[in-house]
């Protein structure tokens, strides 16, 4: 996935802009904000989610696969810490 390795030297490139002991709360921060941003949307299209998985069933692969992604991004900013 060259779009994770991508976001990977992005995120190593900030994190050297700062001290290495605040890397671990830097990282948990971004989690935070990443999970309440994620929450946020989906409370807001919640109904658009539920009529696109009955209306169109293929798309809970496709769902499926990018909350996949995300869990994969969060575990990165917290085993980076």
């Amino acid at each position: 996935m060259p779009f994770l390795q991508d976001l990977i030297d992005i995120y190593s490139q900030f994190l050297s802009n700062f001290p290495e002991r605040f890397h671990g709360w830097i990282s948990l921060a971004l989690a935070v904000l990443l999970v309440i941003g994620i929450y946020k949307v989906i409370r807001k299209q919640f109904i658009y989610l539920i009529l696109l998985v009955i209306l169109l069933p293929a798309s809970v692969p496709i769902l499926r696969n990018i909350w996949e992604q995300i869990l994969v991004i969060i575990k990165f900013l917290l085993n980076r810490g």
